[in-house]
């Protein structure tokens, strides 16, 4: 990859870690990178946020939760409804048109539900993250 300093990058080819160092590094969005992520062979970048731009056109498959901390979800186009579970009690954000954003809880599980294809920015502390099926 080619150095930071050196080149402009491209969602959704390339994501970024910012680290708590105040670092922002740059990874290649490969076959590999979720795998990769979700083993911890990317444990390298350490403690952080991450930094993703996705595109949906079907409700998420699972819920999540992230431990260490809260997540931003910034929408970039489409309609999606953020389903929240916190202490047993679940709620509902909606996000509508670009701009459109949340902060999902530390320790709150949510899903997404997509009302039309949709683009949103999230930085994530990935840290500790847990799934389950929806």
């Amino acid at each position: 990859m080619a150095d930071p300093a050196d080149a402009g990058f491209r969602f959704p080819d390339t994501f970024v870690h910012l680290g708590n160092d105040a670092s922002a590094v740059p990874i290649e969005v490969t076959e590999s990178f979720w795998p990769d992520l979700i083993s911890g062979k990317l444990d390298h970048l350490g403690a952080g946020r991450l930094v993703s731009f996705m595109e949906f056109d079907a409700d998420w498959d699972s819920w999540e939760v992230h431990p260490q901390g809260e997540e931003l979800v910034c929408l970039f186009s489409g309609a999606m409804d953020f389903h929240l579970e916190r202490d047993g009690e679940p709620s509902t954000v909606e996000l509508r048109g670009p701009g459109a954003f949340a902060i999902v809880p530390r320790g709150a599980w949510h899903t997404a539900t997509v009302h039309e294809p949709s683009a949103a920015l999230f930085v994530t502390p990935g840290e500790g993250t847990t799934h389950r099926p929806r």
